[in-house]
């Protein structure tokens, strides 16, 4: 066997190689690696042994929540099968009962005597009830004794009573155990006494068949109080649950306006044999966890602190070389810096020496580093003609009344030549906050200074060009409310004022360092205010008319935002006067609005004739209805129902003819054209109602089929009316003209949801009759004013018509249906736009078939 000392030599020569490479990766590492390792290593094992310590509390603490579910979980089955015994001996004495009612072996009396033994010796049982096959009560026994007359009764209140309701659980198990003959379990509910009860129902039957039930109410919180081991209750909360997880009773009660907290351990169990209770145990730990352990916190503090230690000391290892690394690198970032600027820097100290210059002001001027260092004024790059002036500046610079925006002085090169030149001068402070000297930053402004004037210049032509305009030209900075610009004709219109911006705009700007509001405009304030001005400056300008109230004009305003001179986010505006153009709109608006009236007037004279004849019938029958009356009653011959009969009919002929005199004048009344929401059916059962009159005349019929679930239009009612009315009329001209027979003496009103791909959706209104159609020419002109093919036309109809409808931002068209290369009808067909995103599916409409006769 190998010694001790053989082992030992053994371990040794085996690490030998490993302590070999270790060490010579250890020297390849730099010092400050070696001294970062050499902090980590010992961070590093306090993590681990923190991590272990943790470990074995977190195992313990998962150990003792296991037993603690295993005892919940036989505690639960333990109580379960106690509850399920407790049921089943129940279920055997109410079958002996059961079977003596069956057999009529025992009377009332008995029964009631039976049933109070029972009662009292099992105190879960609230009530025993024995009702006939009708649900009428025939003994009620309670542990109390009998209940009152009037419970569990047909006409009493009680919700324990089977009352052929469907919907009452006890009556559920009245007609389960009538049906299937077996006994049954009811779900739970609520009894006369807010209290959670079940019943179980046991059917009577004899030779004749069904005769009743014998009913048993248990109360849950009763079972669970009598039938509980008091093992599983004194040891975990045990509660009865419904199907929805609501609480129906306990072992454990709450304190009044307390909340029990949900115990980390659950164990659920079904309460057969009775449907929709559940059983559920709960369990707590009951030893101290693992945030509450003593000696955990003292190993973690102690943790804890050696791992604050051992960070704080790689922290201030980390940042003292990174204070090193930054001061080297900043020193070379200021050199850099300082060489490679454009801006030339000079430093001077307090007796006006230069002790310092970098390389843009040394390429500048053309003098060296060497040839300026040391240098008293005056200065070798100041003008020999500007040694006064210059001198003056700087001692105006040495008393700290050195301009803010710099002074602009003339500097000479090394070879004579000048060049305009802009100088800021600030005190040179020390760490301490003692002056020592003053900074100064040269700049060259000669081409900036050359474009400066050209740019001077080409303003001058560009504002007089504005102040030509006939046009109001406006500038407003959006963040301050102040008008930036105003050409000459604004002023002539608003003056200086910003409110005139604003009401052209139609939006407030309000001044934010102002010690006034720019003006009180009730409109809103800008949107864009405040928003990046790159982006607002890219969108292009928009175009809107607005109305002037004080001025009595209109004004086309043309609006976009840009960047000012300075930086602001400013709007520009450029408003037109066009109050000369919007007068002759008003004046063409009106004007179609005559013309409407006008040809619904016309429609209404032709349909004249038609319309006399429809009065004419209604105004015949009370004509009638009156003098019969009046001969009747000059008889004395009628009875008082016979004469309220003949008002009452009478009274409905003088309705008739007032609602046709109504719809005219509704339709033939002058009015302003009025968007308002309305429906396709409405309108199309109003033209109907109209062209009724003209089509009995003519003896056509019209078929109407509208759509359901149309959206609603935003339109002028009797404006589409018109439309619908002209091309009905016209349809059943063409057909009676023609003399077609009746099987073509037919029109066809469809309304339906379409959607195109340049209207998006809308709603389709159709007008299809069997008539000889329209010839290609007539088709092409039929639009064209005072173009008419009736002989006493005046060719206004279509074209209204056109002109309403795409006043809508609709379309019309007109077409011929063809059978093969014969003319069987036409069709015309105009379309309303509509507000959703998609067209409605068409689904079964409503049809209507209205027969027209002479």
């Amino acid at each position: 066997m190998l010694s001790r000392l053989d082992v030992q030599g053994f371990l040794r020569r085996a690490l030998n190689p490993v302590k070999r490479l270790v060490s010579a990766w250890w020297r390849r590492q730099s010092p400050s690696r070696q001294d970062r390792f050499a902090t980590l290593g010992p961070l590093l094992s306090v993590v681990l042994f923190l991590a272990a310590i943790v470990s074995a509390f977190w195992y313990l603490r998962n150990e003792e929540l296991e037993r603690e579910a295993e005892a919940v979980k036989r505690d639960t089955e333990m109580a379960q099968q106690q509850l399920r015994t407790r049921l089943i001996e129940n279920e055997d004495q109410l079958a002996a009962l059961q079977r003596d009612l069956s057999n009529r072996a025992i009377d009332n009396l008995e029964f009631t005597q039976r049933a109070m033994n029972l009662a009292r010796n099992r105190p879960e049982i609230t009530h025993i009830t024995w009702l006939n096959q009708r649900r009428e009560r025939k003994v009620s026994v309670a542990a109390i004794g009998e209940q009152a007359e009037s419970l569990m009764t047909l006409d009493g209140t009680d919700p324990s009573m089977p009352n052929g309701h469907a919907g009452s659980e006890p009556e559920k198990a009245f007609q389960t155990a009538r049906d299937r003959r077996m006994r049954t379990y009811s779900l739970p509910f609520a009894d006369a006494n807010n209290t959670t009860v079940f019943q179980l129902q046991l059917p009577l039957s004899d030779r004749t068949g069904f005769t009743g039930v014998l009913i048993a109410e248990y109360s849950i919180e009763g079972l669970l109080r009598y039938a509980m081991p008091n093992d599983a209750s004194s040891k975990h909360a045990l509660a009865v649950l419904d199907s929805r997880d609501q609480v129906l009773a306990s072992t454990v009660t709450a304190m009044p306006g307390k909340h029990i907290a949900r115990a980390p351990i659950n164990e659920l169990a079904p309460m057969t044999p009775v449907p929709g209770l559940v059983l559920r145990g709960q369990g707590y730990r009951t030893s101290i966890g693992l945030i509450s352990n003593t000696l955990f916190w003292m190993v973690m503090a102690l943790s804890v602190l050696t791992v604050w230690m051992l960070l704080g000391t790689w922290k201030h290892m980390r940042r003292r070389a990174q204070v090193q690394n930054a001061l080297a690198a900043e020193t070379n970032f200021r050199r850099a810096m300082e060489n490679s600027m454009l801006t030339g820097m000079r430093a001077m100290d307090l007796e006006t020496r230069i002790s310092y210059v970098n390389p843009a002001f040394c390429a500048m001027t053309g003098f060296a580093e060497s040839e300026l260092i040391g240098r008293k004024p005056p200065f070798p790059y100041w003008p020999p003609d500007r040694y006064e002036e210059n001198l003056r500046l700087l001692q105006q610079e040495m008393q700290g009344r050195s301009p803010a925006g710099g002074s602009e002085v003339k500097v000479m090169r090394k070879d004579g030549s000048i060049f305009d030149a802009r100088m800021y001068v600030s005190p040179l402070i020390d760490p301490k906050g003692k002056q020592n000297g003053w900074m100064t930053s040269m700049t060259n402004i000669t081409e900036a200074k050359r474009v400066r004037d050209q740019l001077s210049a080409s303003h001058e032509r560009f504002t007089t060009v504005l102040e030509g305009l006939d046009a109001a030209v406006s500038v407003l900075s959006v963040q301050q409310g102040e008008l930036l610009f105003a050409n000459r004709s604004y002023r002539l219109w608003f003056g200086a004022d910003p409110k005139g911006h604003a009401m052209l705009a139609g939006s407030q700007l309000t001044g934010t360092t102002s010690k006034e509001p720019a003006f009180d405009s009730d409109e809103e304030v800008d949107d864009y205010g405040g928003l990046p001005a790159q982006h607002l400056t890219e969108v292009g300008g928009d175009s809107r008319e607005v109305f002037i109230a004080q001025l009595d004009m209109w004004f086309d305003v043309r609006a976009r935002y840009l960047q000012w001179t300075d930086g602001r986010l400013a709007q520009m505006l450029i408003a037109t006067d066009i109050t000369a153009r919007r007068h002759a709109e008003a004046q063409q608006q009106q004007q179609a609005e005559k013309a409407q009236v006008t040809s619904r007037l016309i429609t209404m004279g032709e349909m004249a004739s038609s319309v006399a004849h429809e009065l004419n019938q209604p105004l015949t029958a009370i004509s009638n209805y009156c003098n019969g009356m009046v001969s009747r009653v000059r008889g004395d011959n009628i009875q008082k129902d016979d004469l309220l009969a003949a008002l009452e009919k009478t009274a409905k002929q003088a309705q008739r003819a007032g609602q046709i005199i109504h719809r005219i004048r509704a339709f033939v009344k002058k009015s302003e054209p009025q968007r308002q929401p309305a429906f396709a059916a409405s309108i199309v059962e109003d033209s109907v109602e109209l062209a009724g009159i003209e089509l009995r005349r003519r003896n056509v019929q019209i078929h109407t089929y509208v759509a359901q679930r149309l959206p609603v239009m935003r339109v002028d009612p009797i404006l589409i009316e018109q439309v619908l009315l002209n091309l009905l009329k016209n349809a059943a001209e063409a057909i009676d003209n023609a003399a077609l027979p009746p099987s073509r003496r037919h029109i066809e009103l469809r309304v339906v949801p379409k959607h195109t791909a340049d209207l998006g959706a809308n709603i389709e209104f159709s007008v299809t009759d069997m008539g000889p159609g329209l010839p290609v020419e007539v088709i092409e002109r039929m639009y064209e004013a005072f173009f008419s093919t009736k002989a006493d036309g005046l060719g206004i109809g279509l074209g209204l018509c056109r002109s309403i409808i795409e006043s809508h931002q609709g379309r019309i068209r007109a077409e011929n249906l063809y059978n093969g290369p014969s003319i069987v009808g036409c069709r015309f067909a105009f379309t309303i736009p509509v507000d959703i995103p998609r067209p409605e599916p068409t689904g079964a409409g409503t049809a209507h078939n209205t027969a027209a006769t002479p």
